[in-house]
């Protein structure tokens, strides 16, 4: 199974900026860049979601991965894809944990809807109208970000809330602020 187009770095970054263009028809193009979105997101483990402009194709097509912070501790369903999804309502907006394949290592704090309803089409070209709540709203709403090029380091409010990931001295993961790295 191959996976084509792959884009995961932040020096693409201008890539990751350009608008995408809506899904006209569900023809063999869009279900086979559904298969290399679906490929590229299941040989990821960190990943729980994946937009098309991250693998350099300017539609709007995403995939994600929901239920990966419910609270049950079990792996998430199978990734569902939206196709054309629009936000009709959002709601809730708290801080919360982000982080993007395309910047690897890079976490932050975002202010996002814990609420959303989206409209679109599923991968067999059907109308759906859901509604995401908690972290899904939170992964959904950011996988619809890359699709109008904006990514989640322009939601942060300032450099304090970026931050790595290193293990400490224990073997307990710890967060070290960009900031620290910078100096």
């Amino acid at each position: 199974m191959a996976v084509r187009n792959i884009v995961l770095y932040a020096q693409d970054a201008a890539v990751l900026r350009k608008k995408s263009k809506p899904v006209r028809s569900i023809g063999r193009g869009v279900k086979h860049l559904i298969r290399d979105l679906k490929d590229t997101l299941a040989h990821s483990s960190d990943g729980i979601g994946l937009a098309a402009p991250q693998i350099g194709v300017h539609r709007r097509v995403v995939v994600v991965r929901l239920g990966r912070y419910g609270g049950s501790g079990e792996e998430p369903d199978l990734s569902i894809a939206l196709i054309n999804p629009k936000v009709i309502d959002a709601g809730e907006e708290q801080r919360d944990f982000d982080g993007c394949l395309s910047f690897p290592g890079l976490y932050g704090e975002t202010v996002r809807p814990h609420h959303l309803r989206v409209t679109g089409l599923d991968e067999r070209g059907r109308p759906f109208d859901s509604a995401f709540e908690g972290f899904d709203a939170v992964v959904v709403h950011h996988e619809m970000d890359h699709l109008d090029g904006v990514l989640f380091v322009d939601r942060v409010q300032g450099l304090e809330d970026l931050y790595r990931v290193r293990v400490g001295e224990n073997g307990e993961l710890v967060r070290v602020p960009v900031q620290a790295i910078c100096l």
